[in-house]
């Protein structure tokens, strides 16, 4: 069972994969014997994650909201067998209080940057005979939350990307899964609640086990998902949240 785990000879590119979930998950599949490239905007921050990851992993330093560098971005990474999008923006605010520039903002951070770099990095999967995407949504997704209308939609949009590529793309050998993380110890989750200890507090009490997650927590998930244990499991909406949503 060990073997099924084994990720030798893969090489898997992370968005956000510098900090908080993307680099749980970089850890995770470095420890499983992947080779890695992590993308970030802030070179000091990929720089400090390849320093802790070691040698099997390179970064390139990119803004994958610039929709129309991602073409050429892609090309200039290589092939992948693994593709994790994971970067994100996080916008608290009333919706009376959201601009549609912030609102677009956010979405095309989230799902227009999901499905560019999908599409790009499908291209070259097809070719080789398959590979793995996953992409990350969020418990907004399935539960409605005050202050992050951006956010919420954005996630929520995830799962119909999803739906449509595992439509189009399973028979090519690509798998396409999704990942709702709950709330894991990040530096998004501290800018949300460090100030607002009310929110914290009813936060906890939404969650049965009463603790946040780690990082890893997320990572061990997109393994499975990731790997050959996960082989025959494909267009799945896989909540990592110790049961919140459920107790909701």
């Amino acid at each position: 069972m060990k073997n099924a785990f084994d990720l030798t000879g893969k090489r898997a590119l992370i968005t956000g994969g510098g900090s908080g979930i993307g680099f749980g998950i970089a850890r995770t599949f470095a420890d499983a014997g992947a080779s890695l490239v992590i993308v970030g905007r802030r070179e000091e921050v990929l720089r400090k994650a390849r320093e802790e990851l070691g040698s099997c992993c390179e970064y390139k330093v990119q803004d994958v909201s610039d929709l129309e560098a991602i073409p050429a971005f892609v090309k200039k990474v290589g092939d992948v067998d693994i593709f994790v999008h994971c970067a994100g923006a996080h916008l608290k605010k009333h919706c009376l209080d959201v601009s549609d520039a912030e609102f677009a903002r956010i979405l095309n951070i989230h799902v227009n940057s999901a499905f560019a770099l999908s599409r790009e990095v499908a291209r070259g999967m097809k070719e080789r005979g398959g590979g793995a995407i996953l992409l990350i949504s969020s418990m907004t997704a399935v539960m409605g939350m005050k202050q992050v209308v951006a956010y919420t939609t954005a996630k929520s949009a995830i799962l119909g990307l999803q739906r449509a590529m595992v439509a189009d793309l399973s028979i090519d050998g690509i798998r396409i899964n999704t990942i709702a993380p709950g709330w894991i110890e990040t530096p998004m989750l501290h800018q949300a609640i460090d100030a607002d200890a009310p929110r914290r507090a009813k936060i906890l009490d939404r969650i049965p086990t009463r603790r946040f997650g780690d990082p890893e927590d997320i990572g061990n998930a997109a393994l499975f998902l990731c790997s050959p244990a996960g082989k025959y499991v494909n267009g799945v909406f896989l909540p990592v949240d110790a049961g919140a949503a459920e107790a909701f």
